[in-house]
């Protein structure tokens, strides 16, 4: 397995976010971790990618609220719960974060290049730009345009090409859709499929079950920090309950 998370649990004070939770990602899957608002996934991939651990040590400096974090993490047959955030970048475990995040008044280019902050191999780098140009076209041709000013689908482009410019062997995509109309949505995840297609291993947190389903070999489902259940989408929607109470269809 490429990813394992074995028994995490992350509590902020005394609230549960994330309850005794166990999975596993194989190399060239995609993975959906789905649920109803609330539920912990974005929690899910902040702890994985490390920024749990950041804001944990963040709140302990200004004593407003203590964050924990329990269980094993391990990625690429290395334990990772316990490094920083940007060692974990570096052994190529990549976060997509929720709503985009853009460098806002940088350009297109710089927001790119920034991605490749830990690449010192200013060739690759480059190389690894004109993947990302190919894949998305309008990055190329926006490249000196100032990011806060894109679309949004435009934003959601370039947060994915920004986390490809890490060169990922695992890519964690956080809620792609929100925010997006349908025909921008649709682009989207035809591009997380192109993703993929690369040899990319991809965990996604999304609320578009019904379209994640068809994309995923296999689904987690999530509801109050607690795995309920797990299987393909096909094997999820024959539950008439976890149909209705946790996926909203």
């Amino acid at each position: 397995m490429l990813l394992e998370i074995a028994h995490l649990t992350v509590r902020y004070e005394k609230a549960v976010l994330i309850n005794d939770l166990s999975l596993s990602v194989d190399t060239g899957e995609l993975v959906a971790l789905v649920g109803p608002n609330g539920a912990g996934k974005s929690t899910t991939l902040r702890a994985i990618s490390g920024l749990v651990a950041w804001e944990r040590e963040i709140k302990r400096r200004s004593t407003s609220g203590d964050i924990t974090m329990e269980g094993m993490v391990t990625f690429d047959g290395e334990r990772i719960d316990s490094i920083p955030a940007h060692e974990i970048v570096r052994r190529g475990l990549v976060l997509c974060p929720e709503r985009r995040r853009p460098f806002r008044e940088m350009t297109v280019l710089d927001n790119l290049l920034a991605g490749a902050y830990l690449q010192k191999d200013k060739e690759k780098s480059r190389e690894t730009l004109g993947k990302v140009y190919k894949m998305f076209p309008v990055l190329k041709d926006r490249s000196r345009q100032i990011s806060g000013t894109l679309s949004g689908g435009e934003q959601q482009m370039l947060a994915i090409g920004r986390a490809l410019m890490s060169e990922p062997k695992l890519l964690c995509i956080d809620e792609p859709s929100t925010g997006l109309a349908p025909l921008m949505r649709k682009e989207v995840f035809e591009k997380i499929v192109e993703v993929k297609n690369l040899g990319i291993t991809i965990l996604l947190v999304e609320q578009e079950v019904s379209t994640v389903f068809k994309l995923a070999s296999r689904n987690y489902v999530l509801s109050s920090g607690k795995l309920i259940a797990e299987g393909t989408g096909d094997d999820l929607l024959k539950d008439e309950i976890l149909r209705k109470t946790y996926l909203g269809l």
